[in-house]
């Protein structure tokens, strides 16, 4: 399973998190405790490798401002995590991220009217549209039939839980608040969330 380390605001964590497995970093140009500056932005994905996505969080922005932090900055992949339309994420010519917000099986069903590859499944909203710490009931994915979506698991997640959230089978974990102390990302916590899952995995592949 893959694994997306989000709200990175210092080269030194990127480059910890993808020492360590992770397959995809991100970054939150939207407001938050987590937001980055394009200029950080970009010297943080010029530190990293080609093979690592690099995702850019974005809350109801326009299509002009995607893409002048897409062109400053060199992310690949955009995550909309507001109340864009099924239209705009059309509209967007980049990989698509779509974040919902869950609260029960139900909310499930407004998947089904996007076109993006990737859906990404999250607690309800806080103070902020993400990043707020808070995880749903995973057994509500159990049997619903998200079609060619590739689920991105979010919301709550942290290294005591990663175990559990493997068996949800979703495509990717992405973790945020789960892997810090004290609002700043704490390195052994990066560390021992990416253990736990990447462990976990070739353990099950040996089996």
């Amino acid at each position: 399973m893959k694994v997306k380390i989000c709200g990175l605001r210092n080269v030194e964590a990127a480059l910890y998190a993808v020492k360590n497995g992770a397959d995809a970093i991100g970054f939150v140009f939207a407001e938050s405790q987590r937001q980055i500056t394009p200029r950080m932005a970009k010297q943080i994905i010029s530190a990293m490798p080609k093979e690592v996505k690099k995702v850019g969080v974005f809350v109801n922005p326009s299509k002009e401002y995607i893409e002048e932090i897409v062109s400053e900055t060199g992310i690949d992949t955009v995550q909309l995590h507001g109340h864009e339309t099924p239209e705009f994420c059309e509209s967007i010519p980049y990989p698509i991220i779509k974040a919902f917000s869950i609260e029960s099986s139900t909310d499930l069903e407004t998947i089904h009217h996007y076109k993006c590859e990737f859906a990404l499944l999250d607690g309800p909203k806080g103070k902020y549209h993400g990043g707020n710490g808070i995880a749903f009931d995973w057994n509500i994915l159990s049997g619903f039939d998200f079609k060619d979506k590739k689920v991105i698991l979010a919301g709550g997640l942290n290294p005591e839980n990663a175990s559990d959230a493997l068996e949800t089978n979703v495509y990717m974990l992405d973790v945020s608040s789960g892997v810090e102390s004290n609002g700043q990302k704490d390195l052994n916590k990066i560390k021992k969330f990416l253990d736990c899952v990447k462990n976990t995995q070739q353990m099950e592949e040996i089996k």
